[in-house]
């Protein structure tokens, strides 16, 4: 059985349920920004930023979209430092990847997260998003982000 978050993305995509969605999570320290793809797995949308509160009030409210949306495993952000070491926050998300896949039961995987925000920002910056627009869409389309470098990455993977 393997154990989650997933050592790498060939073993997710093998414990994923053909046909589900995968959920994209973008973990901040007040926010946690969401993102969700279609069923085919190719193309990631921005769902929408949840306010972080505790870990039980967090996963409640990430099963609920679990259940709404046919969901059948969770991308989360690792935010690794830019020499690939792990610092506070990749500890962070690595607890909170391994909690949540026990809490759910659902296949996690981790995806190197660095420079997002800051390529969905100069995105944002470059379609002359005022600053009150990209503060309310900043996580979740970084969420959109992260997981569309992993559903990418897997269609690269040999077949099942």
């Amino acid at each position: 059985m393997t154990q989650f978050p997933a050592p790498d993305l060939t073993a997710f995509r093998a414990a994923c349920a053909p046909g589900t969605r995968l959920l994209g999570v973008d973990l901040g320290a007040k926010t946690i920004g969401l993102a969700l793809s279609d069923a085919q797995r190719t193309i990631a949308s921005p769902l929408e930023t949840l306010k972080r509160t505790r870990f039980t009030a967090d996963c409640a409210a990430l099963g609920a979209l679990v259940q709404q949306y046919g969901i059948g495993g969770i991308v989360i952000g690792l935010p690794l430092n830019m020499d690939g070491s792990t610092g506070p926050s990749a500890q962070s998300a690595r607890a909170f990847a391994t909690n949540l896949a026990r809490a759910l039961t659902l296949p996690v995987a981790l995806w190197d997260e660095r420079l997002s925000t800051a390529a969905v920002e100069r995105a944002m910056l470059g379609a002359d998003l005022s600053r009150a627009k990209r503060s309310r869409a900043i996580d979740k389309v970084a969420a959109a982000y992260i997981l569309q470098g992993a559903l990418d990455r897997m269609a690269r993977l040999p077949p099942l």
